[in-house]
């Protein structure tokens, strides 16, 4: 967003808030010279603002720190003063109070900005265009919109271009700024942010960091960019009616046209038929990708268990990245697993402590730091990110009545003692529930999988049996039992005789033919409540 206050011109970039999305933090951080650090004055600091404010430090920002939400009931200014103070180690003694929804303190903040921050660093001597592409995104009528950050000389209409990394020129049709909405200009000069359109039609062809140059310039050096967004949540996404499966790759299609960190490739599964392996960014991004299919495109999915990419390295020496628990190699070809671990910072109220040291446990993490600020604890723990990855977050926030906070980053891989936990429903393997899993926690995990199955697939006319498996090795049943008619019903006159045997037996045969032919549908709830079990 661009503003105009007074003489001044000041282009803002706002930063997503959950972990998910720390790589789009630091672009946006890569793209200002100082950052505005808001605390909420009701929550105090979260384990995401101190993850931001070490990236700001990392990138030579002039850091204000403001505290927001003054006027909330429940806000206590002078307790979170001290928690920033304590925690992030910045003198609060002129720090801005404001309240953005009332409109309290905003004209100082504006004032603070033009006094504290200096203009955007440019060479006056280079006058050849060079540009940063810091996010691209599609809109159906103007085609692929960039956002770019203007280092030196301008962008102006009729421009010709050059993308440096996607070596491809391009004229420029539109020039303008957000403010906050599409307001069209003349150019965006040296030390500008704004948006530029050239009938690009696929998001793919601008790569986030690009450097953006004069089409006919070939001396201007490239931006050091950014590194590429790597997945760290992989799922299998499948249409529960067959005949869906082309709308659903139509609209995977449409929805990387506006997320480029998505990525997807066609995989077949043999319980589930043809459907998509997906690669998110954590549990967040993939949960929201599964709601714009719903809402945006109304399919009904089977979502398989996530998993994380493990490296496996095989008896013949031969290296391979696993994604997909289903593709495991047998475990006799197999020399070493290694997962990957992260170092997750806490912070909460004292009271939940205890609770959370408990989750961590049992989640085989290893406590690396515990301090205290006032009457708040920042714990710092390694995890592996497999058991992190489903119901971690949601579960913290319940125990912690939602006042703790979570921030995590990629460590290093750990070699474990890891098998593939396999699910068979009336003797079918069925890749959707495949996972793998700590051996130490493998027949409890199987144990709770089939216990939930058992509650959510519906009774057939045969008995369905359950089974957990690791490799050959049957460690949990259950049987969801048949329904059943009385055959001997008819047949009056106590005790067992020849015809009601008879009667019996042929009921029998008749059950176990319509076992080995019949086919058991699993409801899309139970993939979902398979993945919960503790």
């Amino acid at each position: 967003t661009t503003c105009f206050w007074k003489d001044h011109r000041i282009n803002i970039i706002d930063t997503p808030g959950h972990v998910d999305f720390s790589y789009e933090v630091n672009r946006s951080l890569a793209a200002c010279e100082s950052s505005l650090l808001v605390v909420d004055a009701s929550q105090g600091v979260e384990a995401q603002t101190l993850a931001n404010l070490y990236q700001a430090v990392e990138n030579d920002h002039i850091i204000v720190p403001v505290l927001n939400k003054i006027d909330l009931p429940a806000a206590d200014p002078e307790r979170v003063k001290e928690q920033i103070e304590n925690i992030l180690g910045i003198d609060t003694e002129n720090i801005l109070e404001i309240s953005a929804k009332s409109g309290i303190g905003i004209e100082d903040v504006l004032e603070r900005v033009v006094a504290d921050f200096s203009p955007p660093m440019t060479s006056e001597t280079e006058e050849s265009l060079k540009a940063m592409l810091v996010d691209s995104w599609y809109d159906s009528y103007l085609g692929v919109v960039i956002l770019v950050r203007v280092i030196n000389g301008s962008i102006k209409k009729g421009m010709e271009i050059k993308f440096h990394a996607a070596n491809s020129n391009q004229t420029v049709e539109r020039v303008g700024y957000f403010s906050p909405k599409m307001i069209p200009c003349d150019e965006i000069k040296a030390g500008e942010l704004g948006f530029i359109t050239a009938a690009i039609k696929e998001v793919s062809q601008t790569k986030v960091g690009d450097t953006i140059v004069l089409a006919k310039d070939k001396k201007t050096k490239s931006l050091p960019g950014f590194k590429p967004s790597q997945p760290v949540v992989f799922c299998g996404l499948f249409p529960s009616n067959a005949a869906e499966f082309k709308f659903l790759r139509d609209a995977l299609g449409k929805l990387k046209l506006n997320d480029s960190s998505f990525h997807f490739e066609q995989e077949t599964s043999a319980a589930l038929g043809m459907g998509f392996r997906c690669g998110f960014l954590g549990l967040l991004h993939l949960e929201i990708v599964v709601e714009r299919l719903d809402r945006e495109f109304n399919i009904d999915l089977i979502t398989t268990a996530p998993s994380v990419i493990y490296n496996i390295e095989l008896e013949d020496g031969k290296k391979i990245e696993l994604h997909n628990p289903a593709d495991m190699p047998e475990a006799i070809l197999i020399k070493t697993i290694s997962e990957p671990w992260i170092k997750a910072t806490i912070i909460s109220p004292e009271e939940y402590l205890g609770t959370i040291i408990s989750l961590c446990e049992d989640k085989r993490g290893v406590q690396s730091e515990l301090s205290y600020s006032g009457s708040r604890v920042i714990l710092v723990y390694n995890l592996p990110l497999n058991e992190i990855v489903f119901d971690f977050y949601d579960r913290l926030k319940s125990i912690s009545s939602g006042y703790a906070s979570f921030d995590y980053e990629i460590d290093n891989y750990n070699e474990s003692d890891l098998v593939k936990l396999s699910v068979l429903v009336n003797a079918e393997p069925v890749d959707a529930l495949s996972m793998i899993v700590h051996r130490s926690v493998a027949e409890k995990k199987g144990r709770g999988v089939c216990e939930k199955l058992k509650e959510l697939i519906p009774r057939h006319q045969f008995a369905v049996p359950i089974q957990a498996a690791i490799g050959g090795k049957i460690v949990a049943r259950e049987t969801v039992s048949g329904f059943r008619k009385n055959v001997i019903e008819k047949i009056h006159g106590g005790g067992a005789t020849d015809r009601k045997r008879k009667l019996l037996d042929k009921q029998k045969k008749g059950k176990k033919r319509m076992r080995s032919f019949g086919k058991v549908d699993i409801p899309q709830e139970a993939f979902i409540a398979a993945l919960k079990v503790d």
